[in-house]
């Protein structure tokens, strides 16, 4: 069903924004530091494959996909050996996506984050690339859930925590198994496609409404921002 459209008419209460590839531009770290490790185990993946199979999915999946693929057991050394990794990437490459602090700035309705990443690393993320503050209080994980994306529960979870009904929360999400979460969740959902790694992933094919720059998600429903006056109070 064509998203576009309807998202004018919608009232939105609350933007639930995945993490990665969404508020931070760390899906090429990611990968590059999960192929490489992977390498050693003697598992050798192309890009495509990251993105196809891995992207958007907490290490559960991940941990259960190069099993099933692969026939190579992801040991729990492995995981933190990765996360250490990572986080040793972003400190010194992450960076928030363009303009996005900007976009937070002009926003006039609650936010919060619904993510795949483990804790630490979405902390570790959102504080690195200094939009922490944007956020505290309001950070939740698949790890809060029994079944991460693509089934609904961690959008639902974050709508119950903040208050607000499906109908009214507006999903930014750039991987397809967020997409489906979202969609799976009865909540209108737009796909980010300004991150690094949507100028090498799969075509997108769906017609799912997707953005390149936040400015346009303003222009798309310019209710939410705060300059806009609308329903009798300021957007």
């Amino acid at each position: 069903m064509r998203q576009a459209e309807p998202l004018l008419h919608h009232h939105i209460d609350l933007i639930i924004f995945d993490c990665d590839g969404v508020l931070v531009d760390s899906e090429v770290l990611s990968k590059r530091v999960l192929l490489s490790l992977l390498v050693k185990l003697g598992v050798s993946l192309p890009d495509d494959y990251f993105y196809r199979h891995l992207l958007g999915y907490n290490f559960e999946h991940v941990t259960a996909k190069i099993f099933t693929d692969f026939a190579v057991i992801l040991t729990s050394e492995f995981r933190q050996n990765y996360r250490q990794a990572l986080l040793n990437v972003f400190a010194k490459e992450l960076k928030p996506t363009k303009q996005l602090k900007w976009l937070l700035s002009q926003l006039n309705v609650d936010t919060c984050v619904a993510t795949s990443s483990s804790p630490q690393r979405v902390r570790t993320a959102l504080k690195y690339t200094g939009i922490e503050d944007y956020f505290r209080g309001s950070v939740f994980t698949s790890s809060e859930v029994k079944q991460g994306k693509p089934a609904p529960d961690l959008f639902l979870h974050a709508a119950a925590k903040m208050a607000v009904a499906p109908k009214n929360c507006l999903v930014i999400e750039d991987a397809p198994a967020g997409i489906q979460a979202a969609q799976a969740a009865n909540m209108p959902v737009i796909r980010y496609a300004g991150a690094s790694h949507m100028k090498t992933s799969a075509q997108m094919l769906d017609d799912v409404s997707t953005i390149t720059d936040w400015k346009q998600l303003l222009d798309k429903i310019p209710s939410l921002s705060s300059t806009v006056k609308s329903r009798g109070k300021a957007w």
